[in-house]
């Protein structure tokens, strides 16, 4: 465990009405502490570090300034938001964060009232704050309070269409309302994109410390050493050719850029605005993610995600595997086949590393296209390129492919473009929990027609459905695989061109068969063994595909077998449904087949580690075997045959 660090002033806060009650320098050395804290934990749990660290000054500030929980204070994505449970009543549970039973790893609702809005996915926080600003003008509801909203969002949230559609709205109801634009110049990867680069161009232009009034008249409320600094500024934006009026343009008063990490920069101009604003204001926040913890800044990532470590050289203490993980395993082999297929082309949404993009970019970066946190825009850019004859492969979590929907249908499914999504991180999760469990993507691919849709049992399985994927230029076509290590199963030279709308058998057995989609096959196997000890041997195969459904192997098993079972890492609607769907259009229950779908169940599942989930969903070996027990009639507890 590492050691506690020293923090006489942190200790002395409950929650941030505490802050109050310290002067200006006291507040600075408070975030020094801060930010030691945040590292210690970090360093014992592991998680989203660099983040955190990048606002711990601003943090700090608007604790200080605002009247928080009545002001509400929304976090975008809010994996940034540590520092800001540590003072708001939680640091004795800080070191429970991300897992079972612990603190989320993102503001929740339902973990404190100074979580008013919940967010692990990007470019939410505007518009929450505008429904808030809204609400409070109208009455509300009487808990709510009557304070400002105060959204803090990152510049590569920002890339995003649904900040300028909460911005333009906001502009035009004329709400006071407070969006902080945290400028790091990163969000996950490096930010892509014009607005990341008017960003870079407003503050490289511009004095660091200068900045604009913030409202017509404030130039003279603002302290004496800003006011010089706030009229250069806005006669040099005037100047510009595209300058601050962007912001001003979609109904902003615009102040910035300012130092995130200067407390006295932060405090005078939020206590300014907080005093005077009237409509919506933009506050432009230079931040830099990892700030004050060397390994942090210099990760390639800056810290973004990171397994518990050693606080003095940032060693992560991750435990060895044998197995390579499957987001590896999809990078490689994409990138051996794009080798011998000029064709093939790679689309992400800011995830490069966390879908194994980067090593298709190495390789191939004119082929290689990051189009920031924009996933409506790359799934109909990979359209595009797919009606222009590319081969393109659209690499996006399950759970961030849900903000992309209407795009796959509409863009792609209606007018059958082969369009190739590598569904990473499919299925749940752990740390993360809810908000960024794959659970509902086997559902909403394979209900469209025209889809196919695969998911992969182990990593060999996956090798070959991203060769299955490259070589299929009949329509769209997905492929599912978890995040984590593979089962080390022995890895072919070269992926297999699968035929489409065909599983495999695993093991011929008798009255029972179990017919897995996805990697539950590895607890499927699990369960065999001990209900083998019961004299009790099930047929198991192995789906490959949920759409096409292999309708022969389907129906061979349900007429040999009394019972049949399906398994998947997904929620009803999705491949038992598909199965149960074609048994009843044959007829096949009329001959008395017992079936039963193993699905997750119609809950959101908190944290914890996978394992941990999947017991939770009644989808781990035990479950499976006492499933069997059930759909036969055999006791589950007492003697083994």
């Amino acid at each position: 465990m590492a050691s506690r660090p020293e923090t006489p002033l942190l200790d002395r806060v409950s929650t941030p009405a505490d802050l109050k009650r310290f002067s200006d320098s006291e507040l600075a050395r408070l975030a020094h502490e801060l930010r030691a804290e945040t590292i210690a934990a970090v360093s014992e749990t592991g998680g989203h570090l660099g983040a955190g660290l990048g606002v711990v000054e601003l943090t700090v500030a608007l604790h200080a300034v605002f009247d928080t929980p009545r002001d509400k204070l929304i976090w975008d994505v809010s994996h940034q938001s540590y520092p800001h449970k540590i003072l708001t009543g939680r640091r004795d549970r800080i070191r429970t964060i991300r897992q079972k039973d612990g603190l989320s790893g993102f503001t929740k609702r339902s973990e404190s009232p100074y979580d008013p809005f919940g967010a692990a996915h990007s470019s939410t926080s505007i518009s929450a704050a505008l429904g808030f600003a809204v609400a409070r003008d109208l009455g509300g509801a009487p808990d709510t309070g009557a304070g400002d909203a105060i959204a803090v969002i990152g510049d590569g949230a920002m890339s995003a269409g649904m900040a300028y559609e909460a911005m333009n709205n906001a502009g035009h109801l004329k709400k006071r309302l407070f969006v902080i634009l945290n400028d790091n110049e990163m969000s996950i990867a490096p930010p892509t994109g014009a607005m990341s680069s008017y960003l870079m161009r407003l503050y490289s232009e511009a004095p660091f410390h200068t900045l604009k009034d913030a409202a017509k008249g404030a130039v003279s409320l603002l302290p004496e050493p800003f006011q010089q600094g706030a009229k250069r500024a806005k006669e040099m934006i005037k100047g510009m050719a595209v300058g601050g009026t962007l912001f001003e343009a979609l109904g902003f008063s615009y102040l910035g850029p300012i130092d995130g990490h200067d407390l006295d920069q932060l405090l005078p101009v939020l206590r300014t605005v907080h005093q005077r604003a009237t409509g919506p204001v933009l506050i432009h926040v230079l931040t830099k993610k990892g700030k004050g913890y060397a390994p942090a800044e210099t990760a390639s990532d800056k810290g973004h995600a990171t397994a518990k470590f050693d606080v003095v050289t940032g060693q992560q203490k991750k435990a060895p595997s044998n197995a390579p993980s499957y987001t590896k395993v999809f990078g490689e082999t994409l990138t051996a086949l794009a080798s011998d297929d000029p064709r093939i082309c790679a689309v992400t949404a800011a995830m490069p590393d966390g879908t194994g993009l980067n090593l298709f970019a190495e390789r191939y970066p004119s082929r290689c296209f990051d189009v920031g946190i924009a996933e409506q825009h790359g799934v109909t850019f990979a359209a595009g390129l797919a009606a222009g004859g590319m081969r393109p492969f659209c690499a996006i979590y399950s759970t961030f492919l849900q903000r992309g929907y209407d795009q796959v249908v509409h863009d792609v499914a209606i007018q059958r473009l082969p369009v190739r999504f590598a569904v990473d991180r499919a299925g749940l999760v752990g740390a993360d929990g809810a908000t960024h469990a794959g659970s509902y993507d086997i559902a909403y691919l394979s209900n469209l027609p025209g889809f196919t849709v695969m998911a992969a049992a182990d990593e060999a399985e996956l090798k070959h459905m991203v060769a299955t994927a490259a070589a299929h230029d009949d329509g769209p076509i997905a492929f599912r695989y978890p995040r984590g290590e593979g089962e080390g199963v022995e890895m072919p030279e070269r992926g297999e061109v699968l035929e489409i709308g065909r599983g495999r058998m695993i093991r011929e057995g008798k009255r029972v068969a179990i017919l897995s989609f996805g990697t539950r096959l590895g607890e499927v196997r699990k369960a065999c063994e001990t209900l083998e000890a019961r004299g009790i041997s099930p047929t198991v195969a192995d789906a490959r595909f949920a759409k096409p459904l292999d309708r022969d192997l389907i129906l061979r098993l349900a007429a040999e077998h009394e019972a049949l079972i399906t398994i998947e890492e997904g929620a009803v609607g999705g491949f038992g449904s598909h199965v149960a769907q074609l048994l009843a259009e044959e007829g096949v229950f009329d001959s008395g087949l017992r079936f039963r779908s193993m699905v997750l169940p119609d809950v959101f599942i908190d944290q914890a580690s996978p394992a941990d989930m999947y017991a939770v969903a009644g989808l781990d070996a035990e479950k499976i075997e006492a499933k069997v027990l059930s759909v036969l009639g055999v006791e589950s507890i007492g003697k083994r045959a």
